[in-house]
Parts: structure tokens; C-alpha cells; sequence
């Protein structure tokens, strides 16, 4: 039997696509229509939020906690957290947490390091590109990075959590990403890590200018996998992508 996913949420359209792919995904493993059994739960975004706006890492790390807790209950065997901010909080809580987790930024760096990539551009809210989650797993594996510049951290923050957390997708916010990512790849970057689960909605391979390290679908099939095989956090995204829509 499948062992028992457990997603702690965080925002909705993130949390949404991270579920939706393992359902799609696991008959790829399973069978027709079958996919592991999965729980979910999220406290609500707000409470999150006026965590991150004040700095409360401890105050993030045990809204998780409580969500770890709880997923336990139900009966998970691991969790996966679709948000890749939050992530930050978790080295704090991780040692009092009932399940194992896997590390989104973990997962990423590995496809990244399968891929051959050599250096990243970083996207994702400012909280989290000015954080060391995605750059200390990347050094791990001799990946370098490149961060947004001040402004365009500022931007890509305000889209996000003024439209994409909220399902609003606008031609000129795509645009926007668009640019950033051009600019990267002026700066030397073979690839970009899509660092918010909402941003796989807006941004992908077909209207990208750099290949994509799209952590929700990432973690989506690891957790898969793990689930599968009853083993370890793989990196290794062997499951076909799904062929996204450009913008």
C-alpha cells in the first residue's frame, strides 16, 4: 500500500496544484484514477501572514507544527509543504515534529543538479529570495544563484501576494516575471527556479526564456514517489512534465 501524504498548506492556488498533481500523476504509478491517500491540511493565509509581516519565524514554525500535528492524527506517514516562504520556519520545528517532511528547496536543488545546471536565478517573495532556503541547498551541490535586484523583489512580492495567492493571473504581471527572467539569463543564469508555488501558474517552459525548476510540481512528485516507494526524499523528477499553456 501507498503510504498516507500529508500536505501542510499554506496558500490556496499553490496547495491546490500541489494536490492536483499528485491525483493526475499517480496512475502514472498506481494504476487508472489511483493515486496515494492524501490529507491536507491550512490554517488560514492571514494567520501566516501576519507572521511573515512582523518576522515571527517562531510564530510560522508552529502554525506548521500544529498542522504536522494533526496530519499525524489522521494518520500520514510524511509531510510536503507547498510553500516555499514558510520553509524557513521549518529547522525550528523539526525536531519536535511527529512525521518526517521533505524540503521543497531540497528537492529542487537536486533536479537542478540532475539537470546539469550551473547557476539559478531565484524567484519567489522577498522573504524568501532574501533568505539563505534556496542558496545553502544549491552550495550544497556547487550550484550558484542569482537573486532579483531590490526593486524587482519588491514587484514580484507585490504580485504575488496581491494577485497570484488570490488566483488573479494578468497579462502584464506574466510580462513582468517575463522580464526578470530575460535578465537573468543576460546574467549568466542556465535555469529558474519558479520559488513560489503560484508562480508554475503564470511562468513555464513555453514562455519562459530559461528552463524552469518548478518547485511545486517538484515536490508534488517526490512526495509521489516517496509515497510509492515507501523510501526517501528522491530529487529526481522522472515523471513526463505536463505540457503548459504560454502566456
Amino acid at each position: 500500500m501507498p503510504q498516507h501524504i500529508g500536505i501542510v498548506g499554506c496558500s490556496a492556488e499553490g496547495a491546490a496544484l500541489c494536490y492536483r498533481t499528485i491525483c493526475q500523476e499517480g496512475a502514472q504509478l498506481l494504476g487508472s484514477h489511483a493515486h496515494p491517500e492524501i490529507s491536507m491540511h491550512t490554517h488560514s493565509l492571514a494567520d501566516y501572514v501576519h507572521c511573515l509581516e512582523r518576522g515571527d519565524w517562531e510564530g510560522v514554525g508552529e502554525l506548521m507544527l500544529s498542522s504536522a500535528q494533526k496530519l499525524a492524527r489522521l494518520g500520514c506517514d510524511f509531510l510536503i509543504c507547498p510553500d516555499n516562504t514558510i520553509h524557513q520556519a521549518l529547522p525550528g520545528i523539526q525536531a519536535r515534529s511527529p512525521l518526517p517532511w521533505l524540503h521543497i528547496a531540497e528537492v529542487v536543488a537536486e533536479q537542478a543538479a540532475e539537470r546539469g545546471y550551473r547557476r539559478v536565478g531565484l524567484t519567489g517573495t522577498r522573504w524568501l529570495v532574501e533568505s539563505e532556503t534556496y542558496p545553502e541547498k544549491l552550495a550544497a551541490r556547487d550550484i550558484g544563484y542569482l537573486r532579483p535586484g531590490p526593486d524587482e523583489r519588491e514587484e514580484i512580492n507585490r504580485i504575488i501576494m496581491a494577485e497570484l495567492v488570490c488566483g488573479r493571473f494578468l497579462p502584464e504581471s506574466v510580462a513582468y516575471f517575463q522580464q526578470v527572467v530575460e535578465g537573468m539569463k543576460g546574467q549568466g543564469c542556465d535555469a529558474v527556479v519558479l520559488g513560489c508555488t503560484e508562480i508554475p501558474l503564470i511562468l513555464n517552459d513555453a514562455n519562459s526564456a530559461l528552463p524552469t525548476l518548478d518547485s511545486t510540481r517538484l515536490l508534488a512528485r517526490a512526495g509521489l514517489r516517496r509515497a510509492v516507494q515507501g523510501g526517501g526524499a528522491a530529487g529526481r523528477d522522472r515523471q513526463p512534465q505536463p505540457r503548459a499553456l504560454s502566456m
